[in-house]
Order: structure tokens, then C-alpha cells, then sequence
């Protein structure tokens, strides 16, 4: 059954798990799109249906099917997928633009090596206990081993880490607290001449990106292999050999970006979902669940009278190698294109399979950033708790740590913020009580694995976060006025029009 949007009563709050392919194996439904007819006057929330998002999903499954099984970036499912928006945004009525951009990416020529030469030889496993961190230098290099801060929580975080860092060697540190870049950046500064960032949580290896080229051969381990050799070096000599056969090559990535043709030009409500895959599966929740929901938001707002503030949707390519679609397009605007822009909302996953109902953290009580992020984006916050609130639906907040797409945004002082359905977190016994699902498993079983599909997005998740987004729409592109003090006045030429009569103002 369609699902109206608009404020959601507490009848639609469960407990357990639906997905898609549990929905189509119990009752053996198939979802399609609604023909489209003539819409009458009304709210956003009537027009946008939850089936329609999944049908959008749907199809950029068939994508990836047809095309090696993704839609990553350079290949042709992220090719066709963006063929598809940009029909579907044809149709409706807009002049969507293919936007190129430039940025260096790292290629990888051969596996990466890394070996403890003292005090015993021992070759540790390429995948299983070690990575290239993406943006690494290349080097072949042996040197001594030493540990920075490793037990504590910052390790190498901070430049006063490494007072007493000898030159030339490998530094060893923790993961945790600031990017791997800033750990990277510190210890080149005091002249090591690689660095092993260990992982703090997780059995397996880091998988990371430096999100810039950095100046020292940098590698990922996992966490007993890390602990393996502080303990190596805290009971004698420890020398390393590292190997990493990487270069930088410059890439084109291509964003998708469509605006509404009415609407206040100088106060742009802007959207944003990342279009790209990993290369390992389809990407259908990571992330075509943001790209269909604002997909279909898009094409329900185009049959509406023409909103207040002018409404800008962007899916972004090149996310999964390190932001760099929405990054080089913020970079690409002039400074007053950037101060048109009255905010910026994100929606990368929001049909996470054990999910969470997580709101950005405006107010950074959770540290996540290390830039303060714009006022405005309190009130954004603030928008979407009560949102929910009224719905008796909980949310929790979670940290702006520029992992998505609203970093360039945050960075240049725009207000941002969004909905998130979970990722590579691990849900507790309270959340189940508040979401279902399983207690210390995941919010997303299938997170970057060739088991995103169609089938296993959470619908309840989906239906739920979409509301709020559609709710944010309606919200903003009548009046941005709580965000940044900003209201389409009727004293603004070209808008309404006033004249002098007596004592009073008449239309």
C-alpha cells in the first residue's frame, strides 16, 4: 500500500526488520512506479510514496546487474545511473547539467608489503593484516619501528606526540580521534619516514583513505598487529620493511546537478546524495537510497507551484575515493554562489538493514568536527528531532566527522545537516527497544559488500527517514528563515509586487 507522507503517526513505528525481499517473499508484491497524472494543489508529503523511492532503487540494481555487478566511479553502471537521473529529471521537467571536475586519485600497481626484520622476521598478509591507505606515498623503506602514544586515545594527534620522534624511523600509532591524514601530516613533520596506523575497534585491517596525497608511504594494519609490534618495541629493538607501489593520476568525475526553475535564486536550499558505489557491490543502500529519495522528491516537487526559495538537488560522483564530487564542486563556485546557498542537507544511507534513526549533530555536543559548524545548522537539527517528535519516533544524534558529502559544505561555513540510517556502528539493547533489529550486530549488515542490494534494504527505515526529508523540502523552500535569518520579502524586486496607498501597502 502507498504510504502518504507528511507527519508519520505513531501506528507506523515497529519493531522488526522489513525488508524489501522479505516484503516480496511474504506477500509476493512487486513495486512500480505510479503512472504520473495531473497533480493537484497540495503538500509535498501527499505526492512522495515510499514505492516510488524503491522503485528508483530497483532500477539502479538492474544497473548494477548489467554492468559487472556496481555502479563505482569510471564505470558503466555509475554511467547509466546517471543517464537514468538525468531522464527521469528530463521528464519532469528539468535541465539537469552534467558537471565535470578534476582531482587525483591513487592507483595501486602491486600489492603492498609490510615485515618485521627484528626481532624475529615475520611477513605479515596483504587484506588480512594490512592496507594501503589510500593518498599513500610510495617508498621501499626499512627502519626502526616506534610507537606513538600508542594506548592513548589521540595517538599522534598532536605534534607535541612526537617530541621525541627519531628521524627516519616508522611511527606506529592508534587509530582514533583525528583523520588519518592529520596522523600521516604530524609524523612527516617530524620526519618519520612512514607510519602504521592500527586499528582500535575492529579485528580486520584499516581500510582508509588520507583524502590528500601525503608525503610518507602510510599503511593500515589491524588491531593485534598493531598491538604486536608496540609490544615488539617495548621489549627491544624493532625494525620494519615497508613496501607501497602506489602513484597519483588525475581522474574526470562527472556530478549531476538540477535545480527548480522558480524559487529565490540568492537562497538555495540544497540537497545532496552520492551516486557512486564501492566496487565490490551495487550500492543500493550505499548510497541509492539517498539518490532515490531526493530522486523522487525532485520529480513531486517539479508538478507543485513554484516553491518561495529555489530547491537544488546534486548526486555526486567520486564519494567512495574520498568526497571528492562535492568537494571540487564547492571549490569550483565563486564566493557569492556560495553565499546564495542558504543551506545544505545530506542523505547518504537511509535503508540501513539493522538501522538507527541518527540526525546530524548541528550543535557538535558529540565533537565530531573540528570546524564549528555554521548556526543554522542547530536549527536544522532542532527541525528534524521535533519532526520526529511529533511522530513519537526516537532519534538520536550522530557526529558531523566528514565521512559524507557534507564536509565541503561544513567547511566553507554553510549551514548543513541531514539523516543517516547507520553504517559500521553496532547497535545496543537500548536501540533494539527503540528500532528492532539485533543487539551487537551492525546498522548495516551489508555495508560495502557485494550484498547491497535491492533485496536487503530496511523499508520501515527507508519510509520513516524519507519523511523527514521530504518534511526538511517543504520546510525550507517555503522559508529558511530559523537557518539564516532569511525570508523571500516582499520588498524583494521581481517578487511581489506593493504599492503606496494612504496610510497602507496593497498589492
Amino acid at each position: 500500500m502507498s504510504q502518504s507522507r507528511g507527519s508519520i503517526p505513531p501506528s507506523r513505528k515497529r519493531r522488526a526488520l522489513t525488508t524489501v525481499g522479505a516484503v516480496t517473499a511474504t506477500f509476493g508484491l512487486t513495486l512500480s512506479l505510479a503512472p504520473a497524472a495531473a497533480a493537484d494543489p497540495g503538500d509535498l508529503g501527499v505526492l512522495v510514496k515510499t514505492e516510488n523511492i524503491l522503485t528508483h532503487m530497483e532500477r539502479l540494481q538492474t544497473i548494477a546487474d548489467y554492468n559487472d555487478g556496481n555502479r563505482a566511479f569510471g564505470t558503466d553502471g555509475y554511467e547509466v545511473s546517471m543517464m537514468y537521473v538525468m531522464d527521469q529529471l528530463e521528464q519532469a521537467g528539468y535541465s539537469p547539467e552534467r558537471v565535470p571536475f578534476e582531482f587525483e586519485v591513487p592507483v595501486e600497481h602491486s600489492d603492498p608489503g609490510l615485515s618485521r626484520v627484528e626481532p624475529d622476521p615475520r611477513d605479515f598478509v596483504a587484506g588480512d593484516d594490512f592496507l594501503t591507505l589510500q593518498y599513500s606515498a610510495a617508498g621501499d623503506l626499512t627502519a626502526q619501528g616506534v610507537p606513538v602514544e600508542p594506548d592513548a586515545a589521540d595517538s599522534a594527534c598532536s605534534a607535541d606526540h612526537f617530541a621525541d620522534f627519531p628521524e627516519g624511523a616508522i611511527a606506529i600509532a592508534q587509530r582514533g580521534e583525528c583523520d588519518f591524514a592529520v596522523k600521516t601530516q604530524n609524523a612527516a613533520d617530524a620526519g618519520a619516514a612512514g607510519i602504521v596506523i592500527f586499528n582500535n575497534v575492529d579485528e580486520g585491517p584499516i581500510d582508509g583513505t588520507l583524502s590528500y596525497p601525503a608525503d610518507i608511504p602510510s599503511l593500515g594494519a589491524a588491531q593485534d598487529v598493531g598491538q604486536e609490534l608496540v609490544d615488539n618495541a617495548a621489549s627491544g629493538e624493532l625494525t620494519l620493511n615497508m613496501v607501497v607501489d602506489t602513484e597519483i593520476v588525475t581522474e574526470t568525475g562527472y556530478n549531476v546537478v538540477a535545480e527548480t526553475e522558480g524559487g529565490a535564486k540568492d537562497n538555495v536550499v540544497t540537497l545532496g546524495a552520492h551516486l557512486d558505489s564501492v566496487e565490490n557491490g551495487p550500492g543500493i543502500n550505499d548510497n541509492g537510497s539517498g539518490s532515490a529519495t531526493i530522486l523522487e522528491i525532485a520529480l513531486q516537487l517539479a508538478r507543485l507551484d513554484e516553491p518561495n526559495n529555489a530547491v537544488r538537488f546534486a548526486w555526486w560522483d567520486a564519494e567512495e575515493l574520498g568526497l571528492h564530487g562535492s568537494e571540487q564542486y564547492v571549490l569550483g563556485l565563486s564566493e557569492e554562489e556560495r553565499d546564495d546557498i542558504a543551506l545544505y542537507l545530506n542523505f547518504d544511507m537511509l535503508g540501513s538493514s539493522n538501522y538507527g534513526r541518527f540526525v546530524f549533530d548541528g550543535r557538535n555536543e558529540l565533537g565530531g568536527s573540528d570546524v564549528d559548524p555554521a548556526p543554522g545548522s542547530v536549527a536544522i537539527q532542532n527541525m528534524f528531532e521535533e519532526y520526529f517528535d511529533d511522530a513519537e519516533l526516537v532519534t538520536e544524534p550522530t557526529a558531523i566527522d566528514g565521512r559524507s558529502d557534507y564536509k565541503a559544505f561544513l567547511d566553507h561555513g554553510i549551514p548543513v545537516g541531514g539523516l543517516f540510517s547507520g553504517a559500521d556502528g553496532y547497535k545496543t539493547e537500548e536501540q533494539v527497544e527503540w528500532y528492532g533489529g539485533v543487539a551487537g550486530e551492525p546498522y548495516d549488515f551489508y555495508y560495502h559488500t557485494p550484498d547491497d542490494t535491492y533485496e536487503n534494504v530496511n523499508v520501515d527505515s527507508l519510509d520513516e527517514l524519507s519523511g523527514g526529508v521530504v518534511h526538511a523540502v517543504e520546510t525550507y523552500a517555503d522559508s529558511t528563515l530559523p537557518v539564516n535569518g532569511r525570508i523571500r520579502s516582499m520588498w524583494q524586486p521581481g517578487e511581489i509586487q506593493w504599492e503606496r496607498h494612504g496610510d497602507a501597502w496593497l498589492r
